[in-house]
């Protein structure tokens, strides 16, 4: 029995942590890319999903720190691989139309990590499931909202 209770610890901060990835990628996605945007509505929604995936950060924060667990930056690989594909496509296409257009990849990359450790950590506590899946849910409205612009 203590074994599943640990199991089931580990599988909630491991999904938690992942949700706390994809919130700091989106919010370091959303600045980059806001200083190339020059379409004001654009600009006002990149900062408000900004500032959602922001809130969700603090939320999985919180539930680290009640878990005894801390969030863990992403991986470097990934950061740069992001960074890479943000600047080389504004660099090559610096218009708003590009810039929709990665933050929708961004928001598919995102709803695919996050989807992958929901479904690996069926066993993780609700909580983590309920923020796993409005962070889903973020990203969807995001990518819905980004289709305006592309």
């Amino acid at each position: 029995m203590e074994q599943q209770e640990d199991q089931k610890l580990t599988h909630t901060v491991e999904l938690l942590k992942e949700c706390g990835n994809g919130c700091q990628m989106a919010q370091k996605s959303v600045k980059q890319v806001r200083s190339f945007v020059t379409d004001e509505k654009l600009s006002d929604l990149l900062e408000s999903y900004g500032e959602k995936h922001s809130q969700l950060e603090k939320e999985v924060v919180a539930m680290l720190g009640k878990h005894g667990s801390s969030e863990d930056d992403p991986p470097q690989m990934a950061l740069m691989g992001a960074w890479m594909s943000v600047e080389m496509g504004m660099l090559m296409h610096p218009n708003d139309q590009e810039a929709a257009k990665k933050m929708m990849d961004g928001c598919n990359m995102g709803i695919q990590s996050v989807s992958e450790y929901v479904n690996k950590y069926p066993d993780a506590e609700e909580e983590a499931h309920d923020l796993a899946k409005r962070l889903i849910k973020v990203e969807e409205d995001f990518m819905e909202e980004m289709k305006a612009f592309v």
